[in-house]
């Protein structure tokens, strides 16, 4: 069985070199371009709501909960981002804002997340317009609690942060898609250089017998005629002695 030679492959690659910096530059300048100029920067802005359940006041009585009803509140949020994602509560934030989306394509627009298992609880409104992802997210913040009180009994939701205009775009990165399309250029040239290296089975010096058959003794090697190719040689003759050869072979044929 042929042993792979690592070793042979490395020198493999760095003879090409050339090829895998040419694909590499190709595939990361594609990137750039479809990045660049096909893909549609977004925008994302949030807006932070916090579950308020630690307490309950009847009159002048104030009754405090314990770690129980705050793990139960924590466990609200869930509830509330299902609400988020209604119809009814999406459709008044469509009419509030006046927005020109329907129900499907504005849920597409929204995700909602807890904030490291707390009350709190984010909801991102990803935009081709900065300025409508704004609107968008302080517009839910306003409907959201009410749709929240309106459905669920004894609720308190407040809102911890309203959102702004974003300034730089969510996506597409740039730089990660670049660096990411140079670096898999790269791998697949590699890849590509190798896979020649383990398929050509041509022998090209008595180093390749010795690993290939180890177990088979190597006799003798026929030397290179032609020499160096820093030599003086060619096709087996010096050059001096090659245009000699030649005269007389086209003597000889007249």
């Amino acid at each position: 069985m042929e042993v792979v030679d690592k070793k042979q492959l490395l020198q493999a690659i760095l003879r090409k070199i050339w090829v895998v910096i040419l694909v590499a530059i190709l595939t990361a300048s594609a990137s750039f371009g479809v990045t660049r100029f096909g893909i549609t920067p977004k925008y994302e802005a949030s807006t932070k709501m916090y579950v308020n359940n630690s307490s309950i006041s009847v009159g002048s009585t104030s009754f405090s909960i314990s770690a129980s009803e705050l793990t139960a509140a924590q466990g609200l949020v869930n509830t509330y981002i299902v609400i988020l994602n209604s119809r009814l509560t999406l459709n008044k934030v469509i009419e509030v804002a006046e927005l020109d989306y329907s129900y499907g394509q504005l849920v597409d627009m929204i995700s909602a997340e807890q904030i490291n298992d707390t009350e709190i609880f984010e909801v991102t409104v990803t935009s081709a317009d900065p300025e409508e992802a704004e609107r968008i997210a302080n517009t839910i913040a306003v409907v959201l609690p009410e749709k929240i009180s309106a459905i669920v009994e004894g609720s308190d939701v407040r809102v911890v942060d309203y959102a702004v205009v974003p300034v730089t775009q969510a996506s597409p990165n740039l730089f990660v898609n670049v660096l990411l399309a140079f670096l898999c250029g790269a791998a697949v040239s590699m890849t590509a250089i190798i896979i020649y290296e383990l398929m050509d089975d041509k022998i090209r010096n008595e180093d390749y017998l010795s690993r290939a058959y180890e177990d088979i003794p190597l006799l003798a090697v026929i030397p290179d005629a032609r020499g160096p190719r820093s030599s003086g040689y060619y096709k087996g003759y010096y050059k001096k002695d090659y245009r000699k050869h030649d005269q007389h072979e086209t003597e000889g044929k007249r």
